[in-house]
Formats: C-alpha cells, structure tokens, sequence
C-alpha cells in the first residue's frame, strides 16, 4: 500500500505522532480516510505541511498565524502575506526592546551587588519590592 503512516509522516517530519493529530485538531492538516481494513496514509506533501508549521513556528508564527498563512498561500494572496509577516516583524521588534529594558535594568541591579552600594540587605530584593 502506498503512502506513509501516521508514525513515518511524524519520523520523516521530525516530530511526534501527536503533534500531527494536534495539527489535525487544529485544522492544519487534513486526516486521510481510513480504509476499512487499514491504516491512514499520508503523502509526501504532508511532510513539506508539517515543516512549512514548524519553520513558521521558529518565526515566531502562532498557530493561528500559521492557519491564515495556508488559508493565504491557497489564496495566492501575497501581499496579505506579506502585511502579516510585516506585522510579526514588528512584534519581534517590540519584544526585543522589552528585552534590551530589561537586560539594562537587570544589569544595573547586579552592579549594585557587586559594588556593595546597598546597605542593609539585597539591592535586587530591594529593587523588587519598592513601591
């Protein structure tokens, strides 16, 4: 019989069997037929549908995203593509200032520490706990 299992699409795609019954639950991916004596196939394809979610995944993309990207890319809608991909950038962008605040702030609690400027306890714990 041809076409992969459930189990080889998960090992081809490298990832769990359940994370293709998730995509499924999801809507991300269709779940073949099973023919009355058999087990599910899947095509090749849906190795590339499986990788397609997780490099998207690494881009930060929700899988809510991920559902308008298909439902976008079937839709040969590219400049929806890119306005979302655009939008994504622009929540990387803010998180990575959040960051950089912190990073700044966290760095200044641990001069304090290190310098002995505190007196009477934890400048961290201080810093923590003031109004």
């Amino acid at each position: 019989m041809a076409g992969l299992t459930i189990g080889r699409l998960a090992e081809e795609a490298g990832v769990n069997v359940e994370t293709i019954r998730y995509y499924q639950r999801r809507g991300l991916m269709l779940e073949p037929d099973k023919p009355g004596n058999g087990h599910r196939r899947y095509t090749a394809d849906a190795i590339k549908r499986v990788q397609f979610i997780k490099r998207a995944q690494v881009l930060g993309f929700t899988l809510d995203e991920i559902g308008s990207l298909l439902e976008l890319d079937e839709a040969h809608a590219c400049a929806e593509t890119r306005e979302l991909a655009s939008h994504k950038l622009k929540v990387i962008e803010n998180k990575l200032t959040d960051l950089k605040a912190m990073r700044k702030a966290l760095v200044a609690l641990l001069r304090q520490c290190d310098t002995g400027a505190a007196q009477g306890g934890c400048p961290i714990i201080h810093a923590l706990a003031a109004d």
